[in-house]
């Protein structure tokens, strides 16, 4: 049985999942960013306890098929960010659409009604947030940083960063309190 979880976007939140699914004794085949497939159907009882388990948690079990199809996207887009050393070369429309295995079309009207911004608007800012963390690690400099995250030039990454942050990528750097947002805030 597939059970798709609302915010689960971090190796933290695949924790908090694993950990409750063994307090309850449910076997799993398969634990992802956004979803868990067990190794036997739940009944009632089990799903209605795994909910409010993991709303503790900040986690949310979904049964709503757009909302399904939205954690779905963020996933992808989440784990290319996030958790890939380079961007696909391709086009992330075609990417997207390839992972999904739907139309790209379909999958940007129902993101941009539910979520009320573009997949694009999306994108950008899980970029941005990783070029602060790239930023905060101090391993890269900003012409490596574009070059992991696609960017034409360190013109356009420093552009979008400062339309996005309202600062530079230096003056962000040179920060003492160095905010950046959580994954799931986004």
């Amino acid at each position: 049985m597939k059970l798709y979880i609302k915010y689960m976007v971090s190796i933290r939140c695949k924790m908090v999942v694993k950990s409750e699914l063994e307090k309850m004794g449910i076997d799993y085949k398969t634990l992802e960013l956004g979803f868990v497939e067990t190794c036997n159907d739940l009944n009632t009882s089990q799903i209605t306890k795994l909910k409010k388990t993991l709303l503790k948690s900040g986690l949310e079990l979904m049964d709503d098929k757009k909302a399904v199809l939205i954690e779905k996207i963020k996933k992808v887009i989440i784990e290319m960010v996030h958790y890939s050393d380079e961007l696909p070369k391709i086009k992330y429309s075609d990417y997207i659409s390839e992972k999904l295995g739907q139309d790209y079309t379909h999958l940007a009207k129902i993101f941009s009604e539910v979520k009320g911004i573009t997949i694009e608007h999306y994108i950008i800012a899980h970029k941005i947030e990783r070029v602060k963390e790239l930023l905060l690690y101090e391993e890269l400099n900003l012409t490596q940083i574009s070059y992991i995250l696609n960017y034409s030039s360190v013109s356009h990454l420093s552009q979008q960063f400062k339309k996005v942050t309202g600062l530079t990528p230096s003056f962000f750097k040179q920060l003492k309190s160095k905010k950046r947002i959580a994954l799931e805030n986004i």
